[in-house]
């Protein structure tokens, strides 16, 4: 048997998006403007703006707030670029347990004379909103925060924290990739002036995502030329992406992340009722309902991993391996995690997907797997 249970990387494009996604690159594949007059170019500007406005009402936005990108690393990058170069100068706050994206992005800021603060989370990887409160002064210049982070699950109180901005005046950036369409994020309700999103973690193509830019919020683009985005985004628009983005949106099914989160927590009842020594990473509650994170006391998280495959089953580690060393997660080590657990952690991410069948294969597997591998260790 098969399982795949990395979702929170890559999913499985649904065969409709699939299906959908055809006509704007048989039929109606002209590029999305009216400035050659032809009905190609029609046609596909219709297709694009049906799908900006299917993603702008699955998040309470406006049609002309919904930007096209290539995805959620793009987004994120627009966002916090494009707030401090209209700046200038001045600091970002964010946390210690963001994408790389996030943390990527503001490093090189700091090179360039920004300052950063790097807030700190407790033992579930939660964000205390009086600490946001607490950090923004008058050199503030944006926060930005993951709504939920990919690796443990933790969802955030984005509407506390969203208020403490509002209070101080200051743009708020939420980081929704993982939690798109997995968590209810109405922006007619919290006050977000800045979203990224993607598609591909939610069944559709991956190089196609979006930044909601709220009105009023001023960016610089970061670069330059004709196009379609609100003069945001330079280039030829990916038509077929947002098509399938769109419809991936579309057909989601609020009962099926009910169903999901009965399938992970069936998933983790097993794996903790006969493995001792193991933990869960992150909250059990106030998490995605895709997302199982746990470490396994005494054998490494890269080896339960291979043997995994072997069988059939796709998971990630909680482990960065490179050349030379194995090095803890970062995010786990925020947490708290100590290196040696963190070597052990294993995360599992569901889709609807999955199915029950395959919760049983995989947690007889894992059981299997993490039990051979004590023995070899002998210290299990």
């Amino acid at each position: 048997m098969k399982v795949y249970l990395d979702n929170a990387t890559t999913t499985k494009v649904d065969p409709r998006v699939l299906e959908a996604m055809k006509e704007s690159f048989l039929e109606s594949y002209g590029a999305p403007t009216t400035e050659y007059g032809h009905s190609w170019g029609v046609a596909s500007l219709d297709a694009l703006e049906r799908s900006r406005r299917t993603v702008a009402q699955a998040l309470g936005a406006s049609l002309e707030e919904v930007i096209f990108t290539s995805g959620g690393v793009e987004s994120n990058n627009m966002a916090i670029q494009g707030i401090a170069a209209a700046k200038r100068k001045g600091r970002i706050i964010t946390s210690a347990i963001e994408h790389s994206s996030i943390l990527n992005t503001l490093k090189a800021l700091e090179r360039r004379g920004f300052g950063v603060k790097y807030l700190g989370v407790d033992r579930h990887g939660r964000i205390d909103p009086r600490n946001v409160e607490a950090a923004i002064d008058k050199e503030t210049i944006l926060v930005t925060i993951g709504h939920a982070n990919g690796e443990i699950g933790t969802v955030q109180d984005v509407d506390a924290i969203s208020q403490a901005c509002q209070a101080a005046d200051v743009p708020l950036h939420l980081d929704a990739r993982y939690s798109f369409m997995w968590e209810n994020l109405d922006l007619s309700k919290v006050g977000a002036d800045l979203v990224s999103v993607t598609a591909h973690t939610i069944h559709g193509p991956k190089g196609i995502g979006a930044l909601i830019v709220r009105k009023g919020v001023k960016l610089e683009p970061l670069m330059y030329g004709p196009g379609t985005e609100f003069n945001e985004r330079p280039g030829t628009a990916n038509v077929p992406g947002a098509v399938g983005m769109a419809k991936a949106v579309e057909i989601w099914d609020p009962r099926d992340v009910e169903r999901v989160r009965g399938m992970r927590d069936g998933l983790w009842a097993h794996i903790k009722a006969n493995l001792p020594d193991t933990e869960p990473n992150g909250p059990e509650e106030a998490r995605l309902a895709n997302n199982l994170s746990c470490n396994f006391k005494f054998i490494e998280g890269e080896s339960i991993l291979l043997y995994l495959d072997m069988a059939g089953i796709a998971v990630s580690t909680g482990s960065a391996c490179s050349s030379k060393t194995l090095r803890p997660s970062y995010v786990l080590t925020e947490i708290g995690i100590p290196a040696e657990k963190s070597h052990g952690s294993i995360r599992f991410s569901l889709s609807r997907y999955n199915t029950d069948e395959e919760m049983d294969y995989a947690s007889k597997k894992v059981i299997e797997v993490v039990k051979r591998l004590r023995e070899m260790s002998s210290m299990g």
